[in-house]
């Protein structure tokens, strides 16, 4: 591991935490974009420990983390020239491929089809386990580190406060990216974005030499995918997503009413507490969404009140995370 791998995480760290893996066990595992809790991809026993510990449904399907040098042959049965140019530009990175399942790899981890999602994390901390975990040649299963369908961690604190402090997690600090991966669907030819992310389209489309518009396509008869159900991301607290005005107009009056409001803002409103200005970029929003919608989740407000962004593709993939967290929202 290069020693400037995280500032907590040691070499007998991450020894330890392979230890556990390769034993069947489950850990909290940083990466670039949120949290994983991993378990060995290949291991049916050690999957289904995830599905506990989360309560995800058995058809929702987990992405598979591998190692910069993975062999993709092992995974898939076939590999499709287009995701060889994709994981060469942007792996290690925020980018998980679904390709082809190789008959008998990882079944648990495909919730009963016949592909699999990969992502090579660029997070130090992922890439030195990876790496040391069966000699480099195995997978990590390792969704989001929460409950499913919750508010996503993007630090350990926020893994252990979901899942209680039994559970090993490699402290890597907070998620440079702060919300889940692209996922590309590369079962089809041309591929096509079946969750956006930080990565976006017209990246894709520059290394494919296709249009940017055909990437975004409608996805009938697509595969499962993590993170796509209507409801996901979600605080318990009821969250509507607003215009700036209409938070303007009507946030005296409740604050009046006695009501609680916590207020996700991209610019400056009343000096209040529960007002939270997020940064006016999308990837410094990015990386504190997560963490903003858990501290007003935690203070026992009546509504979460977010600023509706901007409707372009920049944007996207918040405006993606948002819709769905306002769809499952107030489901204590």
């Amino acid at each position: 591991m290069a020693a400037d791998s995280s500032p907590t995480v040691t070499a007998a760290d991450i020894a330890a935490a392979v230890r556990r893996l390769e034993a069947g066990e489950l850990v909290g595992l940083p990466t670039e974009t949120v949290y994983g809790l991993a378990a060995d991809a290949e291991n049916p026993q050690a999957v289904a420990k995830i599905y506990a510990a989360k309560g995800r449904p058995a058809d929702h399907p987990v992405i598979v983390h591998v190692p910069r040098d993975t062999d993709l042959a092992h995974w898939a049965s076939t590999v499709p020239e287009t995701a060889r140019a994709l994981a060469a530009a942007f792996w290690p990175g925020p980018l998980t491929l679904i390709l082809p399942r190789r008959p008998g790899v990882a079944e648990a981890c495909a919730a009963g089809q016949d592909n699999i999602g990969l992502r090579c994390p660029a997070h130090p901390v992922a890439q030195a386990v990876l790496a040391q975990f069966r000699q480099g040649r195995g997978g990590l299963a390792a969704p989001s580190a929460n409950r499913f369908g919750r508010i996503s961690p993007t630090t350990a604190a926020h893994v252990h406060a979901e899942l209680g402090d039994d559970l090993l997690v490699l402290d890597g600090g907070a998620c440079s990216v702060g919300i889940e991966s692209t996922i590309v669907d590369c079962t089809v030819q041309p591929p096509r974005i079946l969750r956006p992310g930080q990565l976006q389209a017209d990246a894709l489309a520059q290394v494919l030499g296709v249009p940017a518009a055909t990437l975004m396509r409608p996805s009938e008869g697509a595969p499962r995918v993590a993170g796509a159900l209507p409801a996901h991301y979600a605080p318990r607290t009821p969250l509507l997503l607003r215009r700036r005005g209409q938070i303007d107009a009507d946030w005296p009056r409740q604050l009046a009413a006695g009501r609680r409001i916590g207020v996700l803002a991209r610019s400056a409103g009343p000096a209040a507490a529960h007002w939270l200005i997020l940064p006016a970029t999308p990837d410094g929003y990015a990386r504190r969404l997560y963490a903003a919608l858990r501290e007003l989740d935690a203070a026992q407000l009546d509504q979460i009140w977010v600023e509706e962004l901007p409707d372009t593709p920049p944007w996207l993939a918040l405006r993606d995370r948002l819709r769905r967290a306002e769809h499952g929202s107030g489901q204590r």
